[in-house]
């Protein structure tokens, strides 16, 4: 009776050429890599959204700029609370500059602007650190898998010469361990595409959240505080509001 030859997965494995091994092995790191960045952004990028979001409404529903900050505060990890306390720390220096109430006032909203844009960059880079890594795999993945397995077959079709043999059960089981790096190749891509393309989304969301509490934040610092309006700026000599800006 004829031996049927094994091909299981372990098998086909430790059946394949030092170079496809090399390439599994790869594959297997990226693969690690990326479930590790899924799982951490997957927790990261939920709790963030939460966050802005629900941040965003409380601020908005405050009632003053003090207020709505030390609502934010309570929010640990807020991106909205980060943002909010560079400007304001921009703003407190401007506050004591020697500069005259007008110029102060000509300088505080571009000023915030830049701040808060420079936040909100910030506060996006960090949330979309690492994420750059799956499209690495994504992209990358199945070449890495398509090169293992041409050298897996360049291999086998040299054994097969070597033999003098084209027989299927000569031919079969080392396409086979050839074939296994596309497939996992493919693995490795394929969870990494599609949560690329969810946490870009979800960063898409987050984004034009924080870029909106810039605009609520802006509008409420001109709206609320008395020497950011020409009247006010002309003669008041020093700011009394924004002193108290955090309580």
């Amino acid at each position: 009776m004829d031996m049927v030859p094994q091909t299981d997965f372990w098998t086909m494995i430790s059946g394949a050429t030092i170079a496809v091994k090399l390439v599994l092995l790869l594959l297997v790191g990226m693969s690690f890599f990326s479930w590790t960045i899924i799982f951490t952004k997957i927790v990261v990028l939920g709790q963030a959204q939460k966050k802005v979001m629900g941040g965003l409404e409380r601020f908005e529903n405050a009632v003053d700029l003090a207020a709505g900050l030390q609502t934010l505060q309570q929010l640990p990890g807020s991106p909205l609370f980060a943002i909010g306390s560079k400007a304001v720390s921009e703003y407190k220096r401007l506050d004591k500059s020697d500069l005259e109430p007008v110029k102060k006032r000509e300088l505080v909203a571009d000023t915030l602007r830049r701040v808060l844009r420079q936040g909100v960059s910030m506060e996006m880079k960090r949330l979309g650190s690492s994420i750059s890594f799956l499209a690495t795999c994504a992209n990358a993945a199945p070449f890495i898998g398509l090169f293992g397995t041409v050298w897996g077959i360049m291999h086998a079709f040299h054994a097969i010469g070597a033999a003098k043999s084209a027989a299927l059960t000569t031919v079969a089981p080392a396409i086979s361990e050839a074939l296994v790096a596309t497939a996992i190749g493919l693995g490795v891509a394929i969870p990494a595409t599609l949560a690329y393309n969810y946490f870009q989304s979800q960063l898409v969301t987050i984004e034009g959240e924080l870029i909106n509490f810039a605009g609520v934040f802006l509008n409420r610092v001109e709206r609320e505080i008395p020497w950011t309006t020409e009247e006010s700026a002309r003669q008041m000599t020093r700011p009394r509001a924004a002193t108290n800006l955090l309580g």
